[in-house]
């Protein structure tokens, strides 16, 4: 039976990747001071706040001044699986389920309220039976791309979908500059030939467009990607950010935490990377 577990516990070890680029350029750590206005617990909380905001800068940093190497360093084997099964079959079976908690839902619905003008015209990549998109926002074509067609018929934000398995066949079927937006919800690292897939992203993306990776630590553990598992948070936004860059369509990506901030007890984590792409020339 299939489980969602911890994802990418790995610190700094990234195994074939060309000179441990990833490691080298997204392991950069800033201990940040916080305060906090609690009386009781207040060095728990100080630690627990100092803890979140140094994650926070290593996210946010891993981006900034990244130094990609002239050719794709990506080898094969990383991106092989523990289960390399069909996996059209192993999504099969309807999961009605959430992969990520309410408090990293929420942040994520309303990072996308912020970020997708209403009007826009949305793709929602590796979809399912929920998109996360704010219910006040209105959108005007929002297209589903999955690999469940249930679990597609039950969105009910969707104007359309497609089963597609891009694994096998990383071809979109849309026209050229079809959409504004496109958003991918904790399924990057199951993707095993991104750089072709992100260059389709390019295609269907209209100039200007944005394209929103978003990703936590949750994964099903047996189909993602080896590098994902053998590397930790900022060496994933670093991962997703390389894809953009490879591309070669897309403005340079950002790296954004958007995790829920808690003093007590714990959420999921939430990561954005995202690009806009390149505008034509005048």
């Amino acid at each position: 039976m299939a489980f969602v577990g911890a994802c990418g516990v790995g610190v700094g070890a990234v195994g074939s990747v060309a000179s441990g680029f990833v490691c080298a350029a997204a392991g950069r750590c800033v201990v940040s001071r916080s305060r906090t206005r609690s009386v009781h617990g207040a060095r728990f909380s100080r630690r627990v706040c100092t803890q979140q905001l140094s994650m926070k800068v290593q996210i946010e940093d891993a981006l900034k001044s990244p130094k990609w190497p002239e050719q794709w360093p990506f080898k094969p084997q990383d991106f092989q699986r523990q289960d390399e099964s069909i996996d059209s079959y192993f999504y099969s079976q309807p999961r009605l389920v959430t992969h990520i908690d309410d408090d990293a839902i929420d942040a994520l619905t309303k990072y996308y309220a912020k970020e997708i003008k209403p009007g826009s015209d949305v793709l929602d990549l590796c979809s399912s039976w929920i998109s996360h998109y704010p219910e006040d926002l209105p959108l005007n074509k929002v297209v589903g791309l999955g690999m469940n067609k249930y679990e597609l018929e039950q969105n009910k934000r969707l104007t359309s979908f497609d089963v597609v398995d891009l694994n096998r066949n990383p071809m979109m079927p849309y026209p050229d500059n079809s959409f504004d937006v496109i958003t991918n919800v904790v399924s990057v690292d199951y993707l095993v030939k991104p750089l072709e897939i992100f260059k389709e992203m390019a295609r269907v993306l209209r100039p200007g467009g944005k394209a929103i990776m978003s990703f936590s630590n949750r994964c099903f553990p047996t189909k993602v990607s080896a590098i994902w598992l053998r590397t930790n948070d900022a060496e994933h936004v670093f991962i997703v950010g390389s894809f953009f860059h490879y591309a070669g369509e897309f403005e340079p990506p950002k790296g954004i935490d958007i995790s829920p901030r808690k003093l007590f007890g714990r959420s999921d984590p939430m990561y954005i990377v995202q690009a806009t792409k390149k505008k034509l020339a005048d």
